[in-house]
């Protein structure tokens, strides 16, 4: 009998980071996920795919830049272009009123992606996501938009989805967030928002012996990072657990560059290692 694939988005944060920036974390996940398990080809019970949402700003967070710099003479040339990578995703990615807005077009890449998983781990796999930073925020409005709100969702992530479960959020299993602002984020709302529902209130008919965790990894020097389930009652059902981890090194753990360090961290990839293989014996059980 052929088992059943356990599906992995891989979803970065706010920056410009490589193509290849879901690299590290793919390989530290499988290999433990393997040892775990005791077998040799992982593939064939867990299916990543990267979400390189950021593409949309690439081009023109350049343009502006340039723009900016060759009009005056600004100082901190680096640290701006940190401000202008990292700050201008988040106001960029916000939904207008105008047509072929950003929102649209980063959650169209995110339908995809799904979809690519869809063919490689069935329309049926369980759903794990696994998001840094802003990328959280990505996620969790994405699936908002599947659970609560679907007349928020755009003309081009409508193309992008077929009526499978895998890609209507059916299967949502594992939500992982880690150094999220998701708690800023909440300023936005009334009472601080209504978070989305993990695991889906479907897994139960896929897979009925199947339960679901989100768990929300924060370094408490992470200053971009913040517990979640204080935010409000709603988060505190909806959130499993806020996991302290000590992201980075000698170097970095003990500050904010810790941000950019959850994805090497062993207690971080060791949970969602041990989430993967619950899963995915309770799945093929």
């Amino acid at each position: 009998m052929v088992a059943q694939k356990i599906a992995v988005a891989v979803i970065h944060g706010a920056g410009t980071p490589d193509e290849n920036f879901a690299d590290e974390i793919i390989t530290r996940v499988s290999r433990d996920f393997a040892k775990k398990l005791s077998i040799k080809n992982v593939e064939k019970e867990l299916v990543f795919e990267p979400v390189f949402w950021s593409s949309v700003f690439e081009p023109e967070q350049a343009e502006l830049s340039d723009r900016l710099q060759e009009n005056a003479d600004l100082r901190y040339s680096r640290l701006r272009q940190f401000v202008i990578e990292f700050l201008a995703d988040a106001i960029g990615y916000q939904p207008t009123t105008m047509g072929n807005q950003n929102y649209d077009k980063v959650h169209s890449i995110v339908a995809t992606s799904l979809n690519k998983l869809r063919k490689k781990a069935g329309p049926n796999a369980p759903l794990c996501v696994i998001s840094h930073s802003l990328g959280s925020i990505v996620a969790s409005n994405y699936f908002y938009d599947l659970q609560f709100k679907r007349e928020n969702r755009g003309m081009e992530t409508i193309k992008c989805t077929s009526n499978t479960p895998i890609e209507q959020c059916e299967t949502l299993t594992l939500f992982y967030t880690m150094g999220s602002p998701m708690a800023l984020w909440s300023l936005r709302y009334i009472d601080f928002g209504s978070p989305i529902t993990v695991p889906s209130p479907m897994i139960q008919k896929f897979y009925p012996t199947t339960y679901g965790e989100w768990l929300n990894f924060y370094n408490k020097n992470d200053v971009l990072a913040f517990p979640l389930k204080a935010v409000n009652e709603a988060y505190d059902a909806a959130v499993t657990k806020d996991v302290p981890v000590n992201t980075g090194g000698l170097l970095t753990s003990w500050n904010p560059l810790s941000h950019n360090h959850y994805d090497t961290d062993d207690e971080v990839i060791k949970t969602i290692v041990d989430g993967l293989v619950r899963t995915w014996r309770s799945a093929n059980g």
